[in-house]
């Protein structure tokens, strides 16, 4: 005897309808059901997604019946969707989505980003993930006639050094000796929580820091010309960023191993350095447990700039949070002004790479305070003088 059938709960058109529009609601708008913060009253979610179900359907040509599909209804296609996967288990409370959860207008901006990455910056992990989107999605950017890969913002700044072990070896014909050659190691040691133990062949500022050394890699961010590592040293707990082609391949993974949330406070105590400091130099292991405690004094520095960078100068207002501002003539217009004084706190780490900035603007730029630092640019400019008269 012939087994009697089962009917799937969406074998009707009208459920098999109901569930796909579900998925292309969510598809179409992602993020469907997020509270709006700064409305103060409660918020149905489930009330959302049936209003842009209702709508979808009524574009599709689909006539859904008067109220239809009950809130009830959608919670239970919803349980549905988590049974089959595609929804996780999690609670949705920022708004339901499939997939990662991003709309093309979204994905041309992290697109663009992820191509200057690639193209510019030299991230070889980023240049093989565009590789494989770039393919993968050559049919939906002839659809939109170029609009998705056409890079409308990018990040021009190039780095200096070779980045990509695969381009390494088919320039050079040699294996990647530096920590490049290392990024997928690093990169889960940042995300697993471990130390890893990595080598420096040579230090450019001698401060003694070559051999071998075992620290908990934080981030890796990229600046003005190259690629950083930001780490803490775990012998000492001092924050440092370095150059990663100035560490060699030679790297491996510890036993050392803490959490995640330990890895995310160590990396904001560092950028919190960052913000307070001009450039990449932390300091050593003092200066930063008196800054971090708010006991380390800051140095007061006044630069004057004069005619024409003076406009340069103060069209960067968000330049530093330290900053202040001083044109004469005062209330003159901007091509009136004679020039500008520049005046910052920063910690006595900081003095090095701030005079890089000024020294940028040579016979416009003159130091003002303090006077060990007045005299030490005016020594500079002597001995450029020195140079050319020689």
């Amino acid at each position: 005897m012939a087994k009697k059938a089962t009917l799937h709960p969406y074998s009707d058109q009208l459920s098999f309808d109901r569930v796909l529009i579900l998925i292309a609601t969510f598809i179409q708008y992602p993020g469907i059901g997020c509270p709006d913060e700064s409305e103060n009253r409660p918020h149905n979610a489930l009330q959302e997604v049936q209003e842009k179900m209702r709508s979808l359907a009524s574009r599709l040509g689909i006539n859904f019946p008067e109220g239809y599909p009950a809130i009830a209804t959608i919670r239970k296609d919803l349980e549905t969707l988590r049974k089959y996967k595609i929804l996780d288990q999690s609670m949705y409370r920022w708004g339901y989505y499939v997939g990662m959860g991003i709309n093309q207008e979204e994905f041309k901006v992290a697109f663009n980003a992820l191509l200057s990455q690639a193209q510019y910056q030299h991230n070889p992990l980023a240049k093989r993930l565009y590789q494989k989107l770039e393919k993968r999605l050559r049919a939906l950017n002839l659809d939109l006639k170029g609009e998705l890969f056409y890079p409308v913002y990018q990040q021009l700044n190039r780095s200096i050094v070779d980045t990509d072990p695969d381009e390494i070896i088919r320039k050079k014909k040699i294996a990647p000796n530096t920590l490049f050659g290392q990024l997928p190691l690093v990169e889960d040691a940042i995300l697993q929580g471990h130390a890893i133990e990595v080598h420096r062949p040579k230090d450019f500022y001698d401060q003694k820091r070559e051999g071998f050394s075992q620290i908990w890699p934080l981030q890796f961010i990229y600046h003005d010309i190259a690629w950083y590592l930001i780490y803490e040293v775990c012998e000492t707990g001092l924050l440092a960023v370095s150059r990663l082609n100035r560490f060699s391949n030679n790297c491996k993974t510890l036993d050392l191993r803490r959490d995640l949330e330990v890895q995310k406070t160590r990396l904001n105590t560092a950028h919190e350095l960052l913000k307070n400091g001009w450039g990449l130099n932390l300091g050593n292991l003092e200066e930063q447990q008196r800054e971090l405690n708010g006991i380390l004094s800051l140095e007061l520095i006044k630069v004057r700039f004069y005619h024409p960078v003076t406009r340069f100068i103060l069209e960067g207002e968000n330049r530093h949070i330290n900053q202040k501002l001083f044109s004469y003539p005062k209330n003159a217009k901007n091509e009136d002004i004679t020039h500008v004084d520049y005046q910052i706190k920063l910690p006595p780490r900081s003095r090095r790479e701030f005079m890089l900035w000024v020294n940028k603007h040579l016979d416009k730029a003159q130091v003002l305070a303090p006077p060990e630092l007045v005299e030490e640019h005016r020594k500079a400019a002597q001995a450029l003088l020195d140079r050319y008269q020689s």
